[in-house]
């Protein structure tokens, strides 16, 4: 990925933990490391195919000073959100804040803060066979669309499906989303948790009826295996219900455990 890179730009702005702080100011010096694909740009020459650098230092210094917070950490965190959710073709920034006036009573050249913050690609099965099926998946497809930080950027058909596991219930209907989120994998757990008992989702039966069931089936290419979470989905390579939406809008995506596309994987199954 190419990166274009703005170092110490100064702004004087009101963060800090003391009042006087917030009240006098002082100065802030911010770099940041744009990430994106600069390409086209280089081989047109038009500004619009890449990162207006000065729009970008404007924003920056505006929103610090729009804003107060506390801790620069905050600061950080919240100015790297924005400018991911605001700025076109940017997928990635490393930013730096350095506090050179910092009131410790020592001397100190800066105390700094450094993140580094991007959109993931993150693929959500849906699946519901209680009740208006249809709207709880609706439901949910708008819930992670309007949550902060996510974009619901490919959805596939709603498709009915044969009960897996306890199959003394309802038919299913399923469906797949591919979302780009700047949440983390555990708070895309929490987000997705907190929209299933939204719609009424009571954990009785495991593989029983549900009114909404979401699962993260992958999260960019990490693999995670802990007490709360796994991704892949451990049983995603078993369960045509997730791999014929999923194969809709993302065929070719690999899983990073076993190296097989979506589409290799159904294959696999239909002839098990």
């Amino acid at each position: 990925m190419d990166k274009i890179k703005i170092k110490n730009l100064e702004v004087f702005a009101k963060h800090g933990v003391f009042p006087e702080e917030n009240t006098l100011g002082q100065k802030f010096l911010v770099s940041a490391i744009l990430y994106t694909d600069t390409r086209e740009a280089g081989l047109t020459d038009d500004l619009t195919a890449s990162i207006h650098y000065g729009e970008t230092c404007q924003f920056i210094q505006h929103f610090l000073q729009e804003h107060t917070y506390q801790l620069i950490e905050r600061a950080a965190e919240a100015l790297a959100e924005t400018l991911l959710l605001n700025t076109p073709r940017l997928e990635r920034i490393c930013l730096e804040i350095k506090k050179p006036w910092a009131p410790i009573g020592m001397s100190l050249e800066t105390v700094s803060i450094e993140i580094e913050r991007c959109w993931h690609t993150a693929y959500i099965a849906l699946g519901s066979n209680m009740g208006d099926k249809e709207g709880y998946l609706n439901q949910a497809v708008h819930a992670l669309g309007e949550t902060p930080g996510c974009k619901v950027t490919k959805l596939s058909s709603f498709l009915v499906t044969e009960p897996y596991g306890v199959t003394d219930q309802d038919q299913f209907l399923n469906g797949c989303l591919e979302l780009r989120t700047l949440l983390t994998p555990e708070e895309l757990l929490n987000r997705v948790h907190q929209i299933e008992q939204n719609a009424g989702r009571e954990r009785i039966l495991r593989w029983g009826p549900r009114t909404l069931d979401l699962d993260i089936i992958f999260y960019d290419d990490l693999l995670l295996n802990t007490e709360n979470l796994c991704i892949p989905h451990v049983e995603m390579h078993k369960r045509e219900f997730v791999l014929k939406p999923l194969c809709e809008i993302a065929p070719y995506k690999r899983h990073p455990g076993n190296q097989k596309t979506v589409y290799e994987m159904l294959e696999e199954l239909k002839i098990s």
